[in-house]
């Protein structure tokens, strides 16, 4: 007899079900893929309801964080950017000294009820101006002149710090059309990529024969092979897009790329999907002309976006759980170029969104008495922000993941 994928036990929740109505290892014991079927028969546990999550957000192309947060009442400011400066009266003010950008009112909201902190000035030594290298070294956690094969939640991931979640569910979650190297590790891991635009996996495979396989499908050689296409297929187009469909945000999410990847998130976290790890991104940082206009809107986006996020996570109590911060791989140069933007730089702010935070500012400003063109000396390793979140919210030793220990900054 032919089985048929759309009644096959996709994850051992399901498994288990079946089985207890009577159809579980019995009935698929000559189909049922050896993983599933053995971590029944381990008994391994259940993963709690109540696990933390964290969620990424890139900022790719390179953030002007000096046109982000604002040093108002710096006049080195005004002497680098005579044109992109923006004023005092302009900005949000945050405190007597920084201010949000104008189009910044959802994370200025944020700011205010304790629900986002600001990380100051964060980069790493001999800073590389390369968007791919720089993206690189923020995502595998390296020294600027050490290559890893590794990220650095993918590290996490093969630590299994605080228990896998549910075999055969993913353990990170990307939207996008590639899954990225943050979250690979140097074990095989259940990751998934999800398109927003067609609201379905990126990867696609024939059911006829998928179906076919999996019925020759017996022994443990098949868990590979499985893990990364029978349950690509199973759980992201088969139950994924059930919960995507079935989902009723508390909030209107904007309507572009991040709203509607968070709006995802949001749905799969509401669905108590034992998924650790979120990474979205949001493009278009890249700012080396005409910057004024192109600025505004994609802060409004992140702004908008990030405050849709954790009011829907809040209505439905779920805003323990999770914690969000944004990254990008480099700022911008201090001084404004002749093409009404900004050149590749070096460090800028980072934001963490959540319940749990501690200090609303962390760092020391950034030091703009400068001469035309050169860069800001970061104050702040991103590393340190790597370790506070790995250390105080995910429960894994830092050192573990990022080879050495790095000071933890009071953000959690």
């Amino acid at each position: 007899m032919k089985n048929s994928i759309f009644n096959f036990p996709a994850t051992r929740r399901e498994f288990i079900s079946a089985s207890a109505k009577g159809t579980g290892l019995l009935a698929f014991s000559q189909f049922v893929p050896a993983f599933l079927r053995d971590s029944v028969a381990k008994q391994a546990p259940l993963p709690e309801k109540d696990r933390r999550i964290l969620v990424l957000v890139q900022l790719a192309g390179g953030n002007d964080g000096l046109n982000t947060l604002i040093p108002y009442e710096d006049s080195n400011y005004y002497r680098l950017r005579p044109s992109l400066g923006i004023r005092k009266e302009d900005a949000l003010p945050l405190t007597d000294d920084l201010g949000f950008h104008q189009s910044c009112q959802g994370m200025k909201e944020l700011f205010d009820e304790g629900l986002l902190s600001i990380v100051q000035n964060v980069g790493y030594p001999n800073p590389n101006r390369s968007h791919f290298r720089s993206m690189e070294i923020w995502e595998t956690a390296a020294e600027s002149d050490e290559y890893r094969s590794s990220g650095w939640l993918g590290r996490y991931l093969d630590n299994n710090c605080s228990g896998a979640p549910e075999i055969g569910e993913p353990e990170a979650v990307s939207f996008g059309n590639e899954i990225p190297i943050t979250v690979q590790g140097d074990e095989a891991h259940n990751l998934f990529a999800l398109n927003n635009r067609f609201g379905r996996a990126a990867k696609r495979l024939d059911y006829g024969l998928l179906d076919n396989m999996v019925g020759k499908s017996s022994s443990k050689d098949n868990s590979s092979y499985l893990k990364h296409t029978m349950m690509d297929t199973l759980i992201t187009e088969r139950r994924i897009q059930a919960l995507f469909a079935k989902f009723k945000p508390s909030v209107a999410y904007p309507n572009h790329p991040l709203g509607i990847s968070l709006s995802n998130v949001a749905s799969l976290i509401s669905a108590e999907i034992p998924t650790r790890v979120y990474f979205v991104s949001l493009g278009g940082f890249d700012t080396h002309q005409g910057q004024v206009n192109r600025h505004q809107s994609l802060l409004k986006n992140l702004s908008s976006s990030l405050l849709a996020f954790q009011k829907d996570l809040q209505s439905k109590g779920l805003e323990d759980q999770v914690l969000t911060m944004t990254f990008s791989e480099f700022g911008r140069r201090a001084s404004e170029n002749q093409s009404g933007g900004t050149d590749h730089g070096t460090s800028a702010p980072l934001f963490v969104m959540g319940s749990k935070l501690g200090d609303s500012i962390v760092g020391q400003a950034p030091d703009l008495n400068l001469g035309k063109n050169k860069d800001l000396t970061f104050s702040t390793d991103f590393r340190q922000v790597y370790a506070t979140v790995l250390d105080h919210w995910l429960d894994c030793d830092s050192r573990t993941v990022l080879g050495q220990k790095f000071q933890p900054l009071p953000i959690i």
